[in-house]
């Protein structure tokens, strides 16, 4: 490893870039003019605490944490990839944990973390398309965690006026200031206890056509172009 990047990747670098990134997502708060469509149907389970999954794909991550309610605990599976560590500072700032590792790959302690986080009845939050992609597609391990738990998912995302779209896997969106913003929930899916292989698939798919639904429908509605899913495999 260079010296650049071990800079980078070094504690007080990690913390010093957190910070930045904080002040940036909240400088975006200050300047813009956000509204929420759909929250109504989440407030019964933050108010009496019944836990839920939150899931936004990993492209939309970085307004995520101003949606949430520090009065509600909320717990976010951030994987090992060496943007972890800057992604899970970040997010500290606003006071959302992590829990380190995924649900797609070699990730059954993750899934057994996310188990104990739920029963205590604090909340969930997971982009089941990463931590690599493919791009807005759910991975099942989002679908098993709702299904060993008991408790529903719930989509939601954000769609700014002005923003700029990264080059990576994901498309990450990078909002600018001075934005029409929309934050969305969609409707809840649920997966019985009983589920079989046929009925974990089409959950799956049910998830991830909410998802795209309310991303394109957001994104209309701020007056930008809908950015594509990576191509079925």
């Amino acid at each position: 490893m260079g010296v650049v990047k071990r800079m980078v990747r070094s504690e007080a670098a990690q913390s010093g870039l957190s910070m930045v990134a904080a002040s940036y997502i909240r400088l975006i708060s200050l300047t813009s003019r956000f509204r929420t469509i759909g929250r109504e149907q989440i407030n019964d389970h933050l108010r009496d605490r019944r836990p839920f999954i939150a899931a936004f794909w990993h492209g939309r991550l970085l307004m995520a944490p101003t949606q949430w309610a520090r009065a509600a605990p909320l717990k976010v599976i951030i994987s090992h990839h060496r943007d972890g560590e800057f992604i899970a500072r970040t997010a500290a700032r606003f006071g959302v944990e992590a829990v380190r590792g995924s649900t797609s790959k070699g990730g059954a302690g993750a899934l057994r973390a996310m188990l104990r986080v739920l029963k205590s009845d604090e909340f969930v939050g997971i982009t089941p398309d990463g931590p690599r992609g493919p791009r807005m597609r759910v991975q099942m391990g989002t679908v098993v965690l709702a299904q060993m738990s008991g408790v529903p998912i719930i989509p939601v995302t954000y769609a700014v006026s002005r923003r700029r779209i990264a080059g990576s896997w994901d498309r990450f969106i990078i909002p600018l200031p001075f934005s029409r913003g929309i934050y969305f929930w969609g409707s809840p899916v649920t997966v019985p206890r009983d589920a079989d292989a046929d009925m974990l698939e089409a959950k799956r798919l049910e998830l991830e056509n909410e998802l795209n639904r309310i991303c394109d429908t957001a994104d209309g509605m701020v007056g930008v172009a809908s950015i594509e899913p990576a191509p079925s495999t």
